[in-house]
């Protein structure tokens, strides 16, 4: 017969596999819910996804650049889609999540397609890490670096 703490200890690992998976999970389906915003432009239903004070930061590549709180971020997204005619479409490939009890972080590769105001086509391939952290039981967005791989001899992005 075990003692009850090393019957504790054996059922331990699976718990926390088990609640892994969970907030992995759970935070696909942030990201889906994101994608599915994106694509409708719904900057409401975007912002959702992030943690919604003053201690989001993202680090985009287009100018501003580095966005912090939430309420700068939101300018950001209204500022982006004013630039686009009609809707985007977002898709979302590669996606690896890693979860440590109320934090977590992804990495992603991101397309979107569409067309811009000018009647141009959009087409940009983007690379994502966000920082998760789970808060009143629900996985929020808290750090979010977008990025491109830059050519070092031209010193442009090489999209």
């Amino acid at each position: 017969m075990l003692p009850i703490g090393a019957f504790v200890l054996m059922l331990s690992p699976l718990t926390t596999m088990a609640a892994t998976s969970n907030d992995e999970a759970e935070i696909r389906a942030l990201e889906e819910k994101f994608t599915v915003a994106f694509n409708a432009g719904d900057i409401d239903a975007i912002m959702k996804n992030y943690v919604q004070d003053e201690s989001l930061v993202v680090f985009d590549v287009v100018p501003r650049k580095e966005y912090r709180g939430a309420d700068a971020y939101r300018k950001d997204w209204q500022d982006f889609f004013s630039h686009i005619k009609g809707t985007l479409k977002i898709t979302i490939t590669d996606l690896g999540i890693t979860v440590d009890g109320n934090v977590g972080f992804g990495h992603s590769i991101q397309h979107v397609v569409g067309t811009d105001m000018q009647g141009h086509p959009v087409d940009r391939t983007v690379r994502v890490t966000d920082g998760y952290r789970k808060i009143d039981g629900r996985w929020l967005i808290a750090l979010e670096h977008v990025s491109v791989p830059v050519d070092l001899k031209t010193g442009k992005a090489s999209l």
